[in-house]
């Protein structure tokens, strides 16, 4: 049992990291035949495994100074059979742990219902003379899921519903709707924010299904007097958020209060200046509600939540501590799955922090985040056979029963016991 580290292994689980990071990043732009995330998650971390995996063993191939000449000699074959086997393992695993963090707790709802709230007081005529905000609107309707629902509510003086909370399942209530925001247009009324306001609540309260969360785009270029404290307050206590979008604001108490109504409903602000822009705001806070997976941010209402926080660095542990057992497998070696195990343990813990408090939205540094978390994966898994000595145990029945019949000799090599219950000849 000694405390040692196989620099060549270091280097090629790091060089099989870097190659499974890539391939991984090209299935989450991709996402074929529109895989669900927890499966996606699942064959993310098999290529992990895999890259990881066939890494160390061409290594341990190469150079075998963690698991010995007698395993290179005797087991490699097994260890060439039992590497899929940690892809399997990876893939039920982080299947498991993302099904469990997909989870909602403590009363979160997906959010699936959708209203948008669309100023067209006159004051639009200069703001928006292209009405690029119906464009926006209806450009979102066409790219929303089938289990999304949405609603229009219009205002200037007065706030109404023009549209109710329609599903979109199916293309006939798609065109229905984006025939609706076809004959909006702008009025010369004012901006009666507070009504707009009470009438996207009404519509999100005559929908009857508990289970589904909502959401609210409110976009204006104007302001009108609301006392947050008081008119918001069904909002805070149902969980909706609103995100609002300033359009062209010149008077900076408009801006104060959508960033107000914005900060007290957990929503986001968005401050725009040409309208042609609005297409882009639109899809973008849609994308924040997207699907919350162990890999990316996290954009629904449980954004700032520590408990999600904690079950993503748990299931980066377990995940790093399966990769690790895998390992074990895969060289037939019980001290190198300890080992390797504990080291997943922590590695998992490092690459789950980083995750968590590196993630924010933006893709390029996105996926930088998840390729450091990999690299300190495999780099950690891979050291930490110098804080766990290991020697040589197998793991399997097969090869303890080929120890068991064979001993070293005086030169070195293995050869038959003898029966000690018998005449040898």
């Amino acid at each position: 049992m000694q405390r040692k580290i196989n620099w060549l292994l270091l280097c090629f689980s790091l060089l099989g990291g870097g190659i499974a990071f890539v391939l991984g990043e090209l299935l989450l732009g991709s996402r074929p035949y529109d895989l669900p995330s927890i499966v996606l998650v699942g064959i993310y971390f098999a290529i992990v495994a895999l890259g990881v995996g066939l890494g160390c063993l061409l290594a341990e191939m190469i150079s075998p100074r963690l698991n010995g000449q007698s395993w290179k000699q005797r087991y490699l074959g097994l260890s060439w059979k039992l590497l899929p086997l940690t892809l399997v393992m990876l893939f039920a695993v982080g299947t498991l742990m993302e099904f469990v963090y997909e989870l909602n707790f403590g009363g979160v709802k997906p959010v699936k219902d959708v209203v948008m709230v669309i100023d067209d007081s006159g004051s639009m005529l200069q703001s928006d003379p292209g009405n690029s905000r119906y464009a926006a609107a209806k450009s979102l309707v066409q790219q929303m899921d089938e289990d999304n629902q949405v609603a229009v509510v219009t205002f200037s003086n007065d706030a109404a519903v023009v549209q109710p909370l329609t599903s979109l399942s199916n293309t006939e209530n798609r065109e229905q709707v984006s025939a609706v925001i076809d004959g909006l247009q702008t009025t010369e009324g004012g901006t009666n924010i507070s009504g707009a306001l009470t009438e996207a609540m009404n519509v999100m309260s005559s929908d009857n299904r508990t289970s589904r969360g909502s959401m609210v785009i409110l976009l204006s270029d104007g302001f009108s007097q609301l006392d947050t404290s008081r008119e918001l307050s069904e909002y805070v206590n149902r969980g909706i958020q609103v995100n609002t979008i300033g359009l062209a604001l010149d008077d900076p108490s408009g801006s104060v209060l959508l960033q107000d109504i914005a900060r007290v409903t957990g929503g986001q602000y968005y401050d725009v200046t040409d309208a042609n822009l609005l297409g882009d705001v639109f899809k973008q806070i849609y994308d924040r509600l997207g699907d919350r997976t162990l890999l990316t941010e996290r954009t629904d209402a449980t954004a700032d939540s520590p408990y999600y926080a904690i079950v993503r660095i748990l299931a980066l542990m377990l995940i790093g501590a399966a990769l690790g057992l895998g390992l074990g497998i895969i060289f037939d070696n019980r001290h190198l799955a300890k080992s390797f195990g504990i080291g997943g343990i922590v590695s998992g813990l490092l690459a789950g922090l980083i995750l968590e408090f590196g993630l924010n939205g933006h893709s390029f540094w996105d996926a930088m985040d998840r390729l450091l978390a990999l690299l300190v994966l495999a780099a950690v898994i891979a050291l930490f056979t110098f804080v766990i000595p290991v020697g040589e145990g197998r793991l399997s029945r097969r090869g303890r029963r080929n120890e068991s019949t064979a001993a070293p000799s005086s030169d070195g090599f293995h050869s038959p016991r003898r029966n000690r219950g018998s005449k040898g000849f």
